[in-house]
């Protein structure tokens, strides 16, 4: 491992202490640093980019190409893994506001430096750090890196992921579909339309117990208001096999953001930062990809960018 993690806690708002990881790079001396903030994904994902039966390590792998290139990171456990709490009653804004709550704890640490911070975000950790890159107050980035992240409308989102699953199905899942007449979009509108009904932070929709406050506050989020505010450098990075975020978002990105932006579009790269292979990109392979290491052209791509910006 390049250099030590240290544990950290931090408060955020409704009372609550998250844990993450602080990785300071080997031989640094007495300087001060430039740093990053990692921001994982969706759901109940530990400070490494772990969930339950799916080790996924974005944002370890992402800690260990920064601390080669001399930069420091912080990442942390999302609500509801080491703080007691029920993932399910955490919201998209509450997701919001603790990644602000780290990026200021990582701001206060007397060894990184405050005006070289950049903010990295997979995912639905990706819209995270463009609204901390626009927000109005508390600590801003000097950059951001936006991994697999979108430019539409959350419902709009959903609604194209349904539309990328439906050719990867096994043949007789298709068949028993046509036969139903069932369409998988027309499906998922019904169901956003149920949890758009619901007022609870956590709901039963369709049998499933569902965080649906973070589904009511993600459904109508358009990070297009925010991208016109985007002003800081960016490098956006979205895999040609991604099924879960459309890669041609990355041309709006590039249209909408005033700033400085770069973007990469590795054509063969799934939404888990891995190398796919299949002719027809299927979330089936995830199992196959997570036996992989996140892809090292990819992460040596971001460190050196960071590095090149702090």
């Amino acid at each position: 491992m390049t250099g030590i993690d240290e544990e950290v806690r931090f408060p955020v708002r409704g009372g609550g202490v998250l844990a993450g990881s602080l990785r300071i790079p080997a031989e640094v001396g007495d300087r001060r640093l430039p740093a990053a903030l990692l921001i994982a994904g969706s759901g109940p994902v530990d400070r490494d980019g772990n969930a339950k039966r799916a080790p996924i390590g974005i944002q370890v792998a992402l800690a260990e190409a920064l601390a080669r290139v001399g930069v420091a990171s912080l990442r942390f456990d999302r609500r509801g893994i080491s703080d007691g709490t029920d993932w399910r009653q955490s919201t998209f804004e509450d997701n919001t506001a603790d990644a602000a709550a780290a990026l200021d704890a990582l701001a206060a640490d007397p060894r990184v430096d405050a005006s070289r911070l950049v903010v990295i975000g997979h995912s639905e950790g990706a819209l995270h750090a463009l609204r901390l890159a626009v927000a109005s107050a508390g600590t801003r980035p000097a950059a951001v890196v936006l991994l697999s992240g979108t430019a539409r409308r959350g419902d709009e989102v959903l609604l194209w992921q349904s539309e990328q699953i439906g050719p990867s199905l096994p043949a007789p899942v298709r068949g028993l579909l046509r036969l139903l007449r069932t369409d998988l979009t027309t499906k998922a509108r019904a169901t956003h339309a149920k949890i758009r009904r619901t007022t609870t932070p956590v709901a039963r929709v369709g049998g499933a117990r569902l965080n649906a406050g973070w589904f009511r506050e993600f459904l109508d989020y358009d990070p297009r208001g925010d991208l016109r505010h985007l002003a800081v450098p960016t490098l956006a990075l979205t895999g040609g096999k991604d099924v879960q975020a459309p890669p041609e978002d990355l041309d709006v990105i590039a249209e909408l953001a005033p700033g400085p932006v770069e973007t990469r579009r590795p054509d063969m790269l799934s939404h888990l930062l891995r190398r796919d292979p299949a002719a027809v990109p299927s979330v089936r392979d995830y199992k196959r990809q997570l036996r992989e290491p996140v892809d090292p052209d990819v992460l040596r791509e971001i460190a050196g960018w960071v590095a090149s910006q702090l």
